[in-house]
């Protein structure tokens, strides 16, 4: 008997795609998410640069030069995590850390080994690669676990090949949010949207499609209070294997308190926080 998908629930498949930032400086960011990430120019204009890898587009700077500076209390971006297919992509990508700007941390999270810097405008940046899936440690419910030890760099780096540029295959893989409170947080992408929680801490959440280990993380460890504001995300782009998901998915929007809208396709809804989240179907 072939399995139905669960109500309410976004499927199998769903992937993050594109991430979007705000910017004052674009030049300066295209330099680092070229030299660091090893992201490629893919397209540009007055007021857009899109970068990606093996022409497939994954960072958008929006220029707005004049942005302020994220106030220290509103909600926003925590990271963007470009996932990269293979341990030696990883040694290329702290090779080019080293080389480029100041690594900021490198943490074995049991499902994947990450390493994490900060952009020219204070975004934070996370590189990583997953373990094998049949590694990842369950709970006895059936989620994943996720942790935090340190990461051995002095076996990593050799792995490298000294690429400048990061393979095809390397994506988004998630984007960990600061938010003002995880039971908003919860309400909104897990009760509303349809995701599901992977691991909960008691100042952390991270959700997940599919059963990954998460697609979205978000925590309230700075204790933001107001909604996103100047420079850093501008928004971030969910994508869905199924038109019948993106169907679902725009009648409970339209059943819940959140704003939204639908044009050509593509669903963009806002949760509590003002943070913009895009939705549409793999072509």
């Amino acid at each position: 008997m072939t399995s139905q998908p669960t109500p309410n629930i976004l499927p199998q498949g769903t992937r993050l795609g594109r991430t979007a930032l705000r910017a004052n400086d674009p030049a300066t960011l295209t330099r680092f998410y070229c030299d660091v990430v090893g992201l490629e120019l893919l397209r540009q204009s007055d007021d857009r640069t899109r970068l990606g890898v093996a022409g497939t587009p994954l960072l958008v700077l929006k220029r707005d030069e004049a942005a302020p500076e994220r106030p220290r209390s509103s909600a926003g971006l925590f990271h963007t995590a470009f996932r990269v297919p293979s341990r030696a992509a990883l040694g290329e990508a702290l090779t080019r850390l080293r080389d480029h700007c100041r690594l900021s941390g490198a943490s074995d999270h049991w499902v994947s080994e990450a390493l994490y810097t900060t952009d020219p405008e204070g975004n934070g940046v996370e590189i990583y690669r997953d373990l094998p899936r049949e590694e990842w440690p369950m709970t006895d419910d059936g989620r994943v676990r996720i942790g935090t030890a340190p990461l051995d760099l002095d076996s990593l780096e050799p792995t490298g090949t000294g690429d400048t540029r990061a393979p095809a295959g390397t994506d988004i893989g998630h984007v960990h949010l600061e938010v003002s409170s995880l039971d908003a947080f919860t309400d909104f992408y897990v009760a509303t949207l349809g995701f599901e929680e992977q691991t909960a801490l008691p100042k952390a959440s991270f959700v997940s499609a599919g059963g990954y280990h998460h697609h979205i993380g978000a925590n309230t460890w700075q204790h933001r209070t107001d909604p996103i504001s100047g420079r850093g995300l501008s928004w971030f782009e969910v994508v869905l294997s199924e038109t019948d998901a993106l169907d679902a998915l725009e009648a409970r929007l339209a059943a819940s308190q959140y704003s939204m809208s639908k044009v050509d396709g593509v669903i963009t809804a806002t949760d509590s926080d003002g943070i913009e989240i895009r939705f549409r179907v793999e072509p």
